[in-house]
C-alpha cells in the first residue's frame, strides 16, 4: 500500500492539474474543504455528482461496559460524518 496523500500533496497535485500557482491551488483547495465543513456542520448533505455524497449521521446514546473493569456507562449520542462513493469513483478505484 503506498503512503496516504496529504494535503500538502494535493495542493500541488490541483496546481499541476489546473496550472495554477501553488499558493491559489492551496486557497482553492482550502476553500473547498471550507465550504464542505460549513455544509455539514449546518446538516446539508454535500452531493458532488460522480465523486460522491458527504452527510451526517447521528448515533444514538447507548449503555456500554468498561472492557477492563465491566463497569456500566453510558455513551453519549454523537454526529459523524459519512461518505457514500460515487458511481465514477468507484469505477475508477476498481480498476
Amino acid at each position: 500500500m503506498e503512503k496516504p496523500l496529504n494535503k500538502q500533496e494535493l495542493v500541488a497535485a490541483v496546481a499541476e492539474e489546473a496550472d495554477l500557482a501553488k499558493a491559489k491551488a492551496s486557497e482553492v483547495v482550502d476553500a473547498v474543504f471550507g465550504a464542505i465543513e460549513k455544509a455539514l456542520a449546518s446538516k446539508q448533505e454535500v452531493r458532488l455528482v460522480g465523486f460522491g455524497t458527504f452527510v451526517t449521521a447521528t448515533r444514538k446514546a447507548a449503555k456500554g461496559r468498561n472492557p477492563r473493569t465491566g463497569e456500566p456507562l453510558d455513551i453519549p449520542a454523537s454526529t459523524s460524518v459519512r461518505f457514500k462513493p460515487g458511481k465514477n469513483l468507484k469505477e475508477a478505484v476498481s480498476k
